[in-house]
């Protein structure tokens, strides 16, 4: 049994492992509909419990059919039907109450001690289906896209972050050191990754800058990532916010300082950081990033149940 929270826990090797059958069971998919099951049916008779405190579409979308497409089923649970918020119950009651009914959880949250406490109690597998802190399936699925598109290790590209820095560019910041691939992270002044981060970078890798200049931080990217400069639960001032993103706004003008075949990714929602006609143009690979998630989470899943060739 092993748990899928963080990228930083996970050895490269597992990771690369996780890639590697991802792509496998892609393939070998071609012929099959979303609802059939894989040969052999690796999960059959396992249940995921997912439980979600936010808004989800992809996530939820991808791991129901990602346990379905193994041969086991999956339970959604929300958080205000539960005791656990409503009633008082203790995140060890719960833990061990999912435990007994189910064989592995997907959790997204509010909280990254919350994961840390049901990690502490649960005799099952968890994953972080997105914390605060960390969004490691994405990022990990990503990278998969990235690969399948470019048709070379990511160790090899030049890959660039445009936006806010919140817990998708920390995971993608962590894949940067277990893959070894060059980052440029662009985003105004006082948005820059959290200390926190930044002595992570600094410990840990070299191949990590930092510009405030949209342009700089695109020239000669392979990939461009983005993600919505405003999230769902931002406390701040979002008309001051988005004047500050105003000129990272990803269009054609500012896409033209990247590789010619430079491709956009975006993991959705999206806002206003991105053009609406540079969104729905050829160089965005955001449909295709999605439906992966499906791929890389079957393998995730059976990594987590000791089943990964």
């Amino acid at each position: 049994m092993k748990h899928f929270i963080n990228l930083k826990d996970i050895p490269a090797k597992d990771l690369r492992k996780i890639l590697i059958d991802s792509k496998r069971r892609k393939k070998l998919r071609k012929k099959l509909n979303n609802l059939e099951t894989d040969k052999g049916s690796p999960l059959k008779g396992k249940l995921l419990i997912q439980m979600f405190e936010k808004s989800s579409l992809r996530t939820r979308l991808s791991f129901y059919l990602a346990i379905k497409q193994l041969g086991g089923s999956t339970l959604t649970l929300r958080l205000d039907e539960l005791h656990l918020s409503k009633g008082g119950e203790s995140i060890g009651d719960t833990a061990k109450i999912l435990s007994t009914f189910g064989n592995a959880f997907m959790l997204r949250t509010e909280s990254d001690q919350k994961l840390e406490e049901f990690k502490r109690y649960l005799s099952i597998p968890i994953i972080n289906g997105l914390s605060p802190s960390s969004h490691p399936t994405q990022i990990l699925s990503d990278i998969f896209t990235v690969e399948e598109i470019k048709n070379k290790s990511i160790s090899k590209l030049n890959i660039t972050w445009i936006g806010d820095s919140n817990n998708v560019l920390n995971s993608l910041i962590v894949a940067s050191i277990k893959f070894s691939f060059k980052l440029n992270i662009g985003c105004p002044k006082n948005y820059q990754p959290k200390k926190k981060i930044l002595n992570y970078i600094k410990k840990n890798n070299n191949k990590i800058f930092i510009y405030n200049d949209p342009k700089k931080a695109v020239m000669g990217a392979d990939v461009i990532f983005s993600d919505k400069v405003i999230s769902l639960n931002d406390k701040v001032n979002k008309k001051k916010k988005l004047s500050h993103f105003k000129k990272f706004k990803i269009n054609k003008k500012l896409m033209s300082f990247a590789k010619k075949d430079c491709t956009f990714l975006h993991c959705l929602p999206r806002g206003n950081e991105v053009d609406e006609k540079f969104f729905l143009s050829k160089q965005s690979k955001v449909w295709q990033q999605a439906l992966n998630r499906v791929h890389v989470q079957k393998s995730i899943l059976l990594y987590c149940f000791g089943k990964l060739r």
